[in-house]
């Protein structure tokens, strides 16, 4: 059966949901502040923020109108959006790619995929492994300026110029930024909105260094070898091992916290 995407009791006051329900049906053509909207979320989804909101509208998943002077006004469909995103998000860990796909599908009329069902959940190894794949696609084709970079983590000058002092962000050589910049950019801002600061992070860039170090041990008389393919082989077992050490720190930190609760 077809996911339906629920309809939002929307009205214009920042109040709980089941306050509105009568105003927002006779008034449910009316446009919403980001505010409002927020407001609305948070009844099913508490861990919402603007900042969610705005991250979400980045990746294209959703396209408010805007006024004249700049502000973003939502419509119904664009909360059922919103509220669909995020219950995908929250219910089956579908990444922003997948919710996309389902999205699109529905908006043609068609079935979207089928969910994955709860054993079917990734862990944080799973999480671990998609965020390499995530990095890695995205790494060799991307070449983004200062202000795309910025725009692309929804963040702000002064956070990227504290990102780069604390060196967790660094532009190439001809002062721009690939795809692995832009990762890394995007995963700090996430940690942000949860008052993780940059000075929080060095103790993730020491390690990210020592692991590169080992690495390095390893590879780096393969990389001198004359042959081709031997230096070939360096590049793939380097992948190998980031792999196995971003995983092997997933399932350490999976383990600490199942220790502590």
């Amino acid at each position: 059966m077809t996911p339906q995407i629920p309809t939002p009791s929307l009205g214009s006051s920042p109040v709980p949901a089941s306050r509105r329900t009568g105003e927002a049906r006779r008034r449910g053509d009316e446009l919403l502040s980001i505010g409002a909207v927020l407001a609305f979320l948070r009844d099913d989804f508490p861990e919402v923020t603007i900042s969610k909101i705005r991250f979400l509208e980045a990746e294209g998943l959703v396209e408010p109108q805007r006024t004249p002077s700049g502000y973003r006004k939502f419509s119904a469909a664009d909360v059922e959006r919103l509220a669909y995103v995020l219950r995908m998000q929250r219910d089956h860990y579908l990444p922003l790619r997948v919710i996309r796909e389902h999205l699109d599908a529905i908006e043609r009329g068609e079935q979207p995929p089928a969910l994955p069902g709860a054993e079917a959940r990734p862990g944080p190894l799973e999480e671990a492994d998609r965020e390499l794949a995530a990095a890695a696609a995205v790494a060799g084709g991307v070449r983004l300026g200062r202000a795309e970079l910025i725009a692309a983590a929804e963040a702000q000058e002064r956070e990227l110029a504290e990102w780069e002092a604390y060196g967790l962000v660094q532009p190439g050589p001809d002062g721009g930024y690939d795809g692995e910049a832009l990762q890394i950019a995007r995963l700090v801002a996430e940690l942000g909105r949860f008052g993780l600061e940059p000075r929080h992070l060095r103790a993730m860039k020491a390690a990210a260094e020592r692991e590169v170090a080992l690495v390095e041990q390893v590879v780096a008389p393969l990389r001198r070898h004359r042959n081709p393919q031997t230096r070939a082989h360096a590049e793939a077992t380097a992948r190998e091992l980031a792999t196995l050490s971003v995983r092997l720190h997933a399932a350490m930190v999976q383990a600490g916290l199942r220790a502590r609760s």
